[in-house]
């Protein structure tokens, strides 16, 4: 028996299997984490748990086969001029799916991550490229994916997890015959690397690869007041994991003047105030210090006081730099993203330039309005342009952080990933590893259980226009 052709109620009990081998095995995988990665094991600790919470909300989701959109147009042969045929349509696996694991969670993005979550519960075998700087976390993880994978009798084959370090690896996977679409986690450079082989190939295949984002804040004038918060906020925001999510906050905007000049010394004095943090590796530590000097050396950004914290090896302190609204529209690469504690605060002379500035920014992620309600409401053509660069809106809150759920999406207009339509995040990431197929009067025997007239799975659908759990 195929993978794709086991019930939704099995595949639920696959993932459940794994989500609770790696709580039995919490005590060593957090272990192996920490030694790897330089985190700290609370972060750990709070990663595991999203990734079980991950599985087993996916495998409620497999459970429950609404997944698979049915619709039903049933047949109409005295239609007038041309008899309807009868017609019905549901969402089906795509095949076998290659997962990058991604550098900063090796936990919620690699291994058992959303993307082998997701796929999994929708039918599509998982094949995992392992990522060398948390190798032994991947390799524990993937053994307690293989043991669930046994106790629930899933097919062989249901999941394998591959090392190594070079690009070799990766992109015979990516040109595997075999493989239907692809999930990555990464840099730009190596998201359009993968993209483009997958579209060179024969039968080209999708690649959706989250890129990166420096997650725009803009700050209006009422919530430059000091009580509001806002400073201490963003400096822990800033600072989060050593800068290394990717919704980190790389740049913030708001119009000169001499309250936007203390709310960015405010927030330069409050990261200098935190500790020096851990990087992945020491290389990624060297890339973040020599990408925020050449920021540093741009003409017109300076470093604002109050960030002098400096630490060597893997260890890096926090980072504020400022410049002008003018100087930042004048040069392209200040819109890179700076990968670690890093933010650069752009002084706009007024709201025309803060708005010029918003509508020339890259796709991205996440992007912050920080502001009254009745301040922002006032502004409908910034919020038009924040939404037109974006896929998450936030209002008077911090981008890091991002809920599991149904309403969530974690994806964004190129570069920041490679199709807009789509997240990596929540219950909607099942829909990069599925397709529409369509059945034009097949017999009742041959057809899917979500699309047989007595709807044995008992799921909502749509029959005739209208929305029902009624056999026909």
């Amino acid at each position: 028996v195929t993978y794709k052709n086991i019930s939704g109620k099995a595949r639920g009990a696959f993932l459940r299997a794994i989500a609770a081998r790696l709580e039995e095995r919490s005590e060593d995988l957090v272990q192996v984490y920490t030694l790897e990665s330089g985190l700290p094991a609370g972060r750990a600790k709070g990663e595991l748990g999203r990734t079980t919470g991950q599985l087993r909300a996916f495998a409620a989701l497999a459970e429950s086969g609404s997944w698979v959109e049915a619709r039903i147009d049933t047949a109409l042969p005295d239609r007038k001029p041309v008899p309807r045929p009868d017609i019905r349509k549901c969402l089906v696996p795509l095949g076998p799916v290659v997962v990058f694991g991604a550098s900063n969670f090796p936990f919620a993005f690699s291994t058992a991550g959303g993307d082998t979550a997701s796929a999994l519960a929708v039918g599509c075998p998982v094949v995992v490229k392992g990522h060398p700087l948390h190798a032994g976390t991947g390799e524990a993880v993937g053994r307690c994916i293989q043991h669930a994978a046994r106790e629930t009798g899933m097919p062989a084959g249901v999941f394998s997890h591959l090392q190594g370090s070079g690009n070799a690896l990766g992109e015979k996977l990516v040109k595997h015959p075999a493989t239907r679409a692809v999930g990555f986690t990464g840099s730009q450079k190596g998201g359009l690397a993968l993209a483009r082989i997958g579209a060179e190939r024969t039968e080209p295949i999708p690649v959706f690869a989250e890129m990166g984002s420096i997650n725009p804040v803009v700050v209006l004038p009422s919530a430059l007041d000091p009580s509001r918060g806002w400073a201490t906020a963003y400096a822990q925001s800033v600072t989060l994991g050593a800068g290394q999510f990717c919704t980190n906050p790389g740049l913030i905007l708001g119009v000169a003047g001499e309250a936007w000049e203390n709310f960015t010394t405010a927030l330069a004095i409050e990261i200098g105030k935190l500790p020096a943090a851990c990087m992945l590796h020491p290389g990624m530590a060297e890339a973040f210090r020599a990408l925020r000097a050449e920021f540093l050396s741009q003409t017109g950004v300076r470093s604002i006081k109050g960030t002098e914290n400096e630490a060597s090896g893997a260890l890096v302190g926090g980072a504020v730099a400022g410049v002008s609204g003018e100087d930042f529209r004048q040069n392209p690469l200040l819109q890179r993203e700076v990968f670690g504690p890093f933010t650069l605060t752009v002084a706009c002379k007024d709201k025309n330039e803060l708005l010029d500035i918003i509508k020339g920014l890259e796709g991205q992620l996440t992007a912050s309005l920080l502001g009254e309600e009745a301040e922002i409401e006032a502004e409908p053509e910034l919020l038009e342009a924040l939404q037109g660069r974006v896929g998450r809106l936030l209002f008077n809150g911090v981008p890091t952080g991002v809920e599991v759920c149904s309403s969530m999406h974690h994806g964004g207009p190129f570069p920041a990933t490679t199709d807009a339509r789509f997240t990596s995040v929540g219950l909607d990431a099942f829909r990069r590893w599925v397709k529409p197929l369509a059945l034009q009067n097949a017999p009742a025997t041959l057809l899917p259980d979500a699309l047989r007239d007595e709807n044995p799975l008992g799921i909502w659908r749509t029959v005739n226009g209208e929305w029902t759990r009624d056999s026909i």
